[in-house]
Formats: C-alpha cells, structure tokens, sequence
C-alpha cells in the first residue's frame, strides 16, 4: 500500500546524513564536552560546530546560540525566565490567543503567579492588529510573545511590525517568537527583525527529537530554569546532548544551503492540493496562499466528517495528516486556534492539517485528494455524534 507522510509539521523524518552523524559522536567521540582530556575536546568541537552552523543561518553569533532539549524548554526558558529577571520592571506580557500550548500554558501558569497577560485577537487568517497590540503596550510590558507561523494553519505573522511597533513605545520590552514552524521554511534574521529571544525545535527540520535552541541576543538577560552545573555560561545546566545538537546543527546547515529548492517543492505540493480540496464540495480552506502562509502547511475543514473519523480512514489508505497539533493529542479538545480565526461550530471538530517535508512529491497530493473525493460521500452517511 502506498505510505504518504503529511504529517511533517508534527514531526519529520531524521535525514540520514544526520543519523549517520549522530551514530559516529555516539560510538566515538563519545566524550563530555566539559571533559579536559582529548575525548571532551572533541565533543566540544561537535557543539561548537553546531552553535557556528545555526548561527551562520540566522546572520547571529555563534555565543546567541543556547541548546536545550527542544521547542517546549525553549518557549519555557524565554516566558518563565523573562518573567523571574524582569518582575522589578513589571509582570505585563503580551501574547497571542493563537499561540502553541508550550507557550499559552506558562503563561497561564505565570498569571496564577500574579502577572498579567494581554492575549491578542487575530482576524480570519491568523494575524494580529497591529493597532490592538500598540494599545496594549505599556510601562510596565516586560515581553511580547508571538508566534512566527502558526502551527496549526499556516498563517506568518509580520514579526518586524511586532518588534517595531512595540519598541516604538517600550524600548526596554523584550520581543520573543516561537519560531519551530517558522525555522527552516523562512529566511529568519533575528537582528534585522529586531527579535531579542527566538526557539527551535530540531525534529521540525529533519533532526533529531529532544534537540533544540534558543536565539538570545547577547544584550538580553533572561533566568535560567535549569540549574546545575553552569554549562553553556550558566545559561542551561546539564551535561549537553552532543550527538543530538551535532545532528540538529547538520539539519540546520542542509537546510540553509537548500532551503530554495525545498521551498520551492513544499509550495508545489501545496498549492496542487489546494486546487484539489477547493473543488471539493463541503471543504473549507483555512490556510491561504503567498507571503502571509507557510509553504508546508494546509488546513481543511470537511463539512459532516468528524476529524478523527476522517483521520482514522486516510490511514488506512496510507495517508497520514493530522487533527491538530500533535502535542495536543493525548488532551484532545477544540483548537483555540480555529475558534479564534472564526471557524463556524460545526466545523471546529472537522478539521485536517497537512503537512509537508522534504520527502513529499506534487503527486502524492494527487493520490491525498483522490483518497478524500473517495471517502466523504461514504462518511457523511454516518450520523455524527
């Protein structure tokens, strides 16, 4: 049976370069990095390899780069410990009400703490009002959190405007943009966008799961919230994850030398199966094309099909996509996502993402399409409960 994989945006397959890499650090040059001898001088020169690799990436400095063990610490690490260095300047921050759970619920966790926290309104497409947001700002806002892409549809926010618009008003606010889905798709320079903290997660981008890092601009000062050691400068204790920031470091780097023509591929892929779902009756595209959406992401409601029901089925025709985000999954429940862009009631728990990597083809969402004509008609028979 043939296997399509458009689940990529919860998590990618390894690339087999960076597998092998991996294997190699972990069967030879096994030792800590803290280590004096010889064994630890080499694995210091994989996590310096890797911090150089990202760096050249985003145009930053190899010391901005801090590892970690993936997006959920990272947006952690920023949000937490903003908020501990900061609280004698304010215990104000602003967000979004379309952001991931790893930064909505330390934010909730920081309210029951006694900060506030401004959640900003998106219109139909994802994106803020600029406007709403320099009305939020204030003396005491010590951070703006707002994601690059959003996950779960695709939508880019304009995070230069973000930056702009609220060290126009508040120089001393720091701005911080969950960018796992961002990462990779999008030419990202934190200096020119003015984004003081930025978070990856390395399993988005063909590398290793339980990797990732922080962009910290050298000027911000932030808490750490692991601590021990005093690895990476006090900035993350623990002993580093050598083969895996060498893996993500790798990933990182084929990305930036072919991310023209991955982009290019990923934007074939979508549009073709856009024109597809469009044709079909009772299908509703909440993901859109150009500048303003995300090459690998499409989101579609199916009109009379309860996700899971439709999920559940494409798989067992060997297509794999998702209801939601996938670290939602053991706590399922209605995307905040979709109820904040207005998605009608009804379709709130009809919802599929696709999502595309580097090995998806244009015709395997020819084969996705032919699947869904396929199966609707049989499942809208069924009463929905």
């Amino acid at each position: 049976m043939r296997q399509v994989y458009f689940d990529n945006a919860a998590t990618t397959r390894v690339r087999p370069e960076v597998a092998e890499l991996m294997v190699k650090v972990m069967e030879e040059d096994y030792g800590n990095p803290s280590s004096m001898h010889g064994f630890g001088v080499r694995a210091e020169r994989y996590v310096k390899e890797a911090a150089e690799r990202i760096a050249a990436s985003l145009k930053v400095s190899p010391k901005e780069i801090v590892f970690n063990s993936g997006g959920t610490e990272g947006n952690n690490n920023v949000i937490v410990g903003t908020a501990l260095k900061r609280k004698g300047l304010g215990k104000h921050i602003i967000s979004t009400r379309i952001e991931h759970a790893a930064v909505y619920n330390p934010l909730i966790f920081l309210e029951g703490m006694g900060y506030e926290v401004t959640f900003l309104d998106v219109d139909s497409r994802g994106h803020i009002d600029i406007e709403e947001l320099k009305r939020s700002v204030r003396p005491d806002t010590i951070l703006v959190s707002c994601m690059f892409v959003n996950n779960e549809m695709g939508a880019i926010e304009d995070i230069a405007s973000v930056s702009r618009t609220v060290k126009e008003i508040n120089p001393r606010t720091y701005i911080h943009t969950d960018a796992i889905q961002a990462y990779g798709k999008l030419i990202i320079r934190p200096k020119e966008l003015g984004v003081d903290m930025l978070t990856v997660s390395g399993h988005k981008i063909h590398g290793p799961k339980g990797t990732g890092f922080i962009y910290i601009n050298e000027k911000v000062n932030i808490s750490p919230i692991i601590l021990g050691g005093g690895q990476q400068k006090d900035r993350r204790s623990g002993t580093e994850n050598v083969p895996g920031i060498a893996g993500l470091g790798l990933a990182a780097d084929m990305y930036r030398r072919e991310h023209e023509e991955i982009n290019k591929k990923m934007i074939s892929i979508k549009d073709r199966l856009m024109d597809r779902l469009n044709a079909i009756e009772g299908v509703t595209l909440n993901s859109e094309r150009g500048e303003l959406s995300a090459p690998h992401i499409v989101s579609a409601s199916f009109e009379g099909v309860r996700a899971e029901v439709l999920l559940h089925a494409l798989e067992e025709k060997g297509v794999y996509v998702s209801s939601g985000s996938a670290c939602s999954s053991n706590h399922p429940a209605i995307s905040g996502t979709l109820k904040a862009i207005g998605v009608k009631k009804e379709l709130l728990d009809s919802t599929i993402r696709f999502s595309f990597g580097i090995y998806n083809e244009p015709e395997e969402a020819d084969y996705a399409a032919d699947c869904i004509e396929e199966l609707l008609p049989v499942l809208r028979r069924f009463k929905r409960y």
